[in-house]
């Protein structure tokens, strides 16, 4: 289970571990004194890591410390922490985050746990983010109907948006039409307008006109 610091308290990781699910969450230090105050004067071990990001070479500083409270008292759950400081030549911190899970920490380890949780990022920007901004109109509050409307809708999006991301791999067409295409929301808008007016034998049928129009070399080996 990954999530933001929100979810990083007590009642729900003890629940997690009751149902003997692991968990990797982000832990900040002002709402987690006691766990920091164990932290404090202690040489923690660290694993230092080069990476290149094709301009710079930056530094990635990964440092841990195994069985750490999470809150105070004496029920306290006991935590595994990790933290990785990303900084450039120069001096510069580019990202700065620290987590805490229940997998052992090691120095083989941390890199995973810490690249599971920075993930999550990433599925939030590209998928949650794309429902919500680029086109596809999915809000946190999706309201509609009284029953299972909502929910439809939803779940006609989300598999939308899963149809376009297989096209993205599997459909030459689509993917220079969408690169061609300044955003989704064009694309989107494109494609409304066309077939409010117009009829296509097929999908294959449309896009093929759309390159057309545009004046763009039909990729070889396709229909």
């Amino acid at each position: 289970m990954l999530g933001d610091d929100l979810y990083c308290h007590q009642p729900l990781c003890q629940q997690l571990v009751d149902h003997q699910l692991n968990f990797i969450l982000v832990c900040r230090p002002d709402s987690h004194p006691t766990l920091y105050e164990h932290l404090e004067g202690i040489d923690l071990p660290t694993v230092i890591v080069k990476r290149w990001t094709g301009t710079v070479e930056e530094t990635w500083t990964y440092r841990y410390l195994n069985g750490v409270p999470l809150r105070d008292g004496e029920d306290a759950l006991w935590v595994n922490w990790c933290e990785l400081t990303i900084s450039r030549p120069d001096g510069r911190v580019t990202d700065h985050n620290a987590f805490v899970t229940h997998y052992l920490i090691t120095d083989d380890t941390v890199t995973e746990i810490v690249q599971a949780e920075r993930t999550r990022w990433k599925v939030e920007n590209e998928n949650n983010n794309t429902l919500k901004t680029k086109g596809y109109n999915l809000e946190h509050n999706f309201g509609h109907g009284h029953q299972h409307l909502a929910s439809l809708l939803a779940t006609l999006n989300i598999l939308s948006f899963l149809f376009h991301t297989v096209l993205d791999w599997l459909d030459q067409k689509y993917r220079l039409l969408r690169a061609h295409l300044p955003t989704r929301k064009t694309f989107f808008e494109d494609l409304r307008a066309l077939t409010r007016y117009m009829y296509f034998d097929s999908w294959d049928h449309l896009l093929t006109f759309m390159l057309q129009g545009l004046e763009l070399e039909i990729p070889p080996n396709s229909s």
